[in-house]
């Protein structure tokens, strides 16, 4: 039986922050306490879309020991620190997603996502000292619970995806499309053209995700001069503030993935003209503070970059397409295919200039935006050998100069 996640949310510019985000409410409606506390103490790390999936998942966790054993008996287990009750429940909980019918990555991640609920409140609670039980018993009660079910998983492990990059001829194919002076560009307005091919140079060459991109702020390129280098540098500051988030009108907001998603990015100075010929002559002059603007003055939204690249995809000469499937096994591109394909190259950039593997991967983790200890980087080293992406740029991606060039600088903003 799919049981029905029950959450409130407050919305109000004079609310704090940390009471803004979604609380997990019981059969009564009253708020489900432990969850409340991990929503508090880890919200600012999560994007609001990652904290609602992952609340989701606990509040299944919830509704199952309720069935069990009446409301409100988790959160009365995990005040207490009474372990052999947790593990009861984990343990019936982890038989009953390995029963379901229908078993696929997003099972593997409820239980991952309530393991790791469950053993955060017990090492906080085994900090804290309020419980007569000694800290280093809690420790081992709580090493006990990691080691039986920490290893537990609900499908068999299988070798990981390789994370491709998008083929040489579509990367190609999609810039000859979205060059604003094309003729086959598919969008009409030359507002929209701008919109579209910015984007698209900010997730290909930035390696930005789509939400970073929607957040980034009308002054985001930054500059100065490298006297070690005898040029003049850019670059771009991904992050959030509160301001951004309390007065964003937007609907479904974007956001920050994690806390180590807030970093500098370095930017060509080829990149740094194109946003600012933007700014000065296609973004027009909205009030809100965001670089990408829509056609009615407002920052433009999550679904509005979804919608373009599904009429780019549309817009793919077949033939192209058809490699493109046949690298993929995809019939289209999204914007997180722009994400990948920057991450490839990067790669392939940082290991052809002489860096050791090791090396290469800590350089992707800062610019991307990923933890000191990720495997995302790994993810990628099999896709650098494979890729073709060479037949499209020269070493360094950012210097498209014969399209970047074609563009007229200046002029009058479209409809």
């Amino acid at each position: 039986m799919m049981h029905q996640m029950a959450y409130k949310q407050f919305r109000s510019i004079e609310l704090p922050k940390a009471l803004s985000h979604p609380v997990l409410v019981d059969a009564n409606g009253l708020p489900r306490y432990w969850a409340a506390i991990w929503s508090a103490l880890t919200s600012h790390e999560l994007e609001l879309s990652t904290e609602v999936k992952k609340l989701r998942y606990i509040e299944s966790f919830y509704a199952f020991a309720d069935e069990l054993h009446g409301c409100g008996y988790l959160d009365s287990a995990l005040g207490r620190l009474d372990l052999p009750a947790i593990g009861d429940i984990m343990e019936a909980y982890f038989i009953s997603l390995r029963n379901r019918s229908d078993i696929s990555s997003a099972t593997e991640a409820n239980w991952q996502t309530c393991l790791g609920f469950a053993k955060d409140i017990v090492g906080r609670l085994a900090k804290t000292g309020i419980h007569t039980t000694s800290l280093a018993k809690t420790e081992a009660r709580l090493h006990q619970l990691d080691t039986l079910y920490g290893q537990l998983r609900i499908q068999k492990t299988r070798r990981p995806d390789i994370l491709r990059s998008l083929p040489a001829e579509v990367v190609s194919a999609i810039y000859d499309l979205l060059n604003p002076e094309a003729s086959n560009n598919p969008f009409k307005r030359t507002h929209t053209r701008w919109n579209a091919f910015l984007a698209f140079i900010c997730m290909l060459h930035l390696g930005l995700r789509r939400g970073e991109v929607l957040l980034l702020p009308v002054d985001c390129v930054k500059s100065a001069f490298d006297e070690r280098l005898a040029r003049t540098r850019y670059w771009l500051n991904v992050k959030l503030t509160d301001d951004d988030e309390r007065h964003d009108p937007r609907y479904n907001k974007p956001g920050i993935k994690t806390a180590d998603s807030i970093r500098q990015v370095p930017v060509s100075e080829a990149t740094a003209t194109l946003i600012q010929t933007y700014i000065e002559n296609y973004r027009g002059k909205p009030s809100h503070p965001f670089l990408f603007n829509s056609l009615w003055n407002t920052p433009l939204s999550q679904e509005s970059i979804t919608d373009y690249f599904q009429k780019i995809s549309k817009a793919i000469p077949t033939e192209v397409i058809k490699v493109l499937n046949f690298r993929t096994g995809k019939h289209s591109v999204t914007p997180h295919d722009f994400r990948h394909t920057c991450a490839v190259v990067r790669l392939n950039q940082f290991l052809q200039n002489g860096d050791e593997m090791d090396v290469a991967l800590q350089k992707m983790r800062i610019f991307f935006g990923w933890a000191r200890n990720s495997e995302m980087p790994r993810k990628y080293a099999r896709a650098v050998f494979e890729d073709r992406l060479a037949t499209v740029w020269s070493n360094v991606m950012d210097d498209r100069v014969a399209i970047l060039r074609s563009i007229p600088i200046g002029g009058v903003i479209g409809g």
